[in-house]
């Protein structure tokens, strides 16, 4: 069980409101664990003029393991699927277009 979740059981078993245990499952359902397609993290990665060894240096991994994160052969563990999925979401802002045929591919 992740510690997100004992936080919640032990909540509960305490007594807590209501309210809170709901902000609380609002907040587990806000994480930012769902990454747009592995295409789209290319296309918004090349619009930003970086190479994946650029970014895998920021992010304190290896070209080959940012690679497969790219490629979504694997998924960074939390602290870092947060930090790249706030560069996505930037990145995504900033090169609107680099997400066009993911707005297509929706419509369609």
């Amino acid at each position: 069980m992740s510690q997100d979740l004992c936080i919640v059981s032990v909540h509960v078993r305490r007594g807590g409101a209501v309210s809170e245990l709901l902000d609380a499952v609002d907040a587990l359902l806000a994480r930012p664990d769902v990454l747009p397609p592995p295409h789209v993290r290319a296309n918004l990665r090349k619009a930003a003029d970086l190479t994946q060894d650029e970014v895998a240096q920021v992010f304190g991994v290896s070209r080959v393991a940012f690679h497969r994160w790219e490629t979504g052969q694997a998924k960074p563990h939390r602290r870092r699927l947060e930090a790249y999925a706030r560069l996505l979401s930037g990145w995504a802002e900033k090169h609107p277009e680099a997400t066009a045929d993911l707005h297509d591919r929706e419509a369609g």
